[in-house]
């Protein structure tokens, strides 16, 4: 199966560290939002798109990516994400650029969050949030979501 992960990740590089886990599994070509041709994305089977969180969505870069996609009629496409909230804020996080990619025709077959180092506004006063994350178990896991999407289950 033929994988491209298109992501967007700054402060901390906690994004990227999934991210790469997750390629290695998939074997996926990685994309940051302005490396894209969205004329070759139909080459692939399975298309993934990962962020970093802020104020509860995924990078404007990779949102305003979607946003200036052609449809992609019955195309796969996961989310995966990093922040604060980890997985206990998936849902909120993720809905927005889920509707977008519904709406634009791709077909989601899984989603994948977990926490990250933060230091965003007040956590920085604080000396950040989740420090040492994403951790090894959280690798792992990112691995085991590869591994089933590779799969198809």
């Amino acid at each position: 199966m033929k994988t491209a992960i298109i992501y967007y990740s700054y402060h901390h590089g906690n994004t990227k560290k999934v991210i790469d886990r997750m390629a290695g599994i998939l074997g996926a070509k990685l994309m940051t939002p302005p490396e894209v041709d969205a004329t070759k994305l139909a080459e692939y089977d399975l298309i993934g798109f990962g962020s970093g969180i802020y104020f509860s969505k995924p990078h404007k870069s990779l949102l305003d990516l979607v946003d200036s996609l052609p449809s992609m009629k019955n195309k796969k496409a996961f989310i995966i994400s990093t922040s604060g909230r980890g997985e206990k804020g998936m849902e909120k996080n993720h809905h927005g650029l889920k509707a977008k990619l519904e709406g634009k025709g791709f077909a989601i077959v899984g989603e994948y969050s977990c926490s990250a180092f933060d230091t965003f506004l007040f956590f920085r006063l604080m000396g950040g949030l989740n420090k040492g994350r994403p951790n090894e178990d959280d690798l792992k896991k990112a691995e085991e979501f590869a591994k089933k999407l590779s799969s198809g289950s």
